[in-house]
């Protein structure tokens, strides 16, 4: 089995990279791909940078060049739903694209033809991270996360966003990935630790919790792929 794990971010996937300890570094398409053996598994593990646009290009190519099985993105968010804190975890049940507007043509937000609003990520391994969830000690809310090509310090354009798609959090990544493996059927899991409330002292919260907010959901993607190695 190969499996990739994503992140946005360097602060992203550098706990991951610490863990392993031996890794090869590939140059591909603009970006650094680094391949592992973990536990009997194959990985493949990346920064997108930051954005649908890349963490489109990211996906695909771990999937298409790299020929993983899985995807497993870890990283950081802005919250929504007030019984999120920074620090707190998230695992995505589906995810939709916010800054996607078309409704001039009678379609909802989000919505493209011969698309979806929501891509809903893999049950089996949400199913599992509850597993991981009890054995860490941890509490980990499920939830809907929307993703947009704007980091997003407004608490009017945050409870739009809220209202409009249900949504418990948000970031720049999620939505496009989803898009990718799903297109490709390919399995998915996102998860996000809170590293902000996505109101006006959101750059400031963001800087001060980016690094241990990362660590948090880095640590916990990793004992998913011990799950998947068992």
């Amino acid at each position: 089995m190969k499996i990739a794990i994503m992140g946005a971010m360097p602060e992203e996937i550098s706990p991951i990279l610490e863990k392993i300890g031996s890794y090869k570094t590939i140059s591909y398409a603009g970006n650094k791909y680094y391949e592992a053996s973990y536990r009997g598994i194959d990985l493949v593990i990346a920064y997108s940078k930051i954005g649908k646009v890349f963490s489109t290009l990211t996906a695909a190519t771990m999937i298409e060049h790299f020929g993983a099985q899985k995807l497993l993105f870890s990283g950081v968010a802005g919250a929504i739903s007030p019984t999120l804190k920074v620090g707190d975890l998230i695992v995505a049940t589906k995810l939709a694209q916010h800054d996607l507007d078309i409704t001039a043509f009678g379609h909802p937000f989000g919505y493209v033809p011969e698309g979806a609003v929501f891509i809903e990520a893999d049950k089996q391994m949400i199913e599992m991270s509850k597993e991981v969830a009890k054995d860490m000690g941890k509490n980990v809310q499920e939830g809907i996360i929307a993703t947009g090509d704007q980091f997003v310090a407004n608490e009017e354009r945050k409870n739009w966003i809220g209202s409009t798609f249900g949504a418990d959090a948000l970031e720049m990544e999620g939505g496009s990935v989803a898009v990718v493996c799903n297109a490709l059927e390919v399995p998915f899991f996102i998860l996000r630790a809170i590293s902000d409330a996505a109101d006006m002292d959101a750059s400031f919260s963001f800087d001060e919790f980016l690094q241990t907010s990362a660590k948090e959901s880095a640590e916990f993607v990793m004992k998913m792929v011990d799950k998947l190695a068992n």
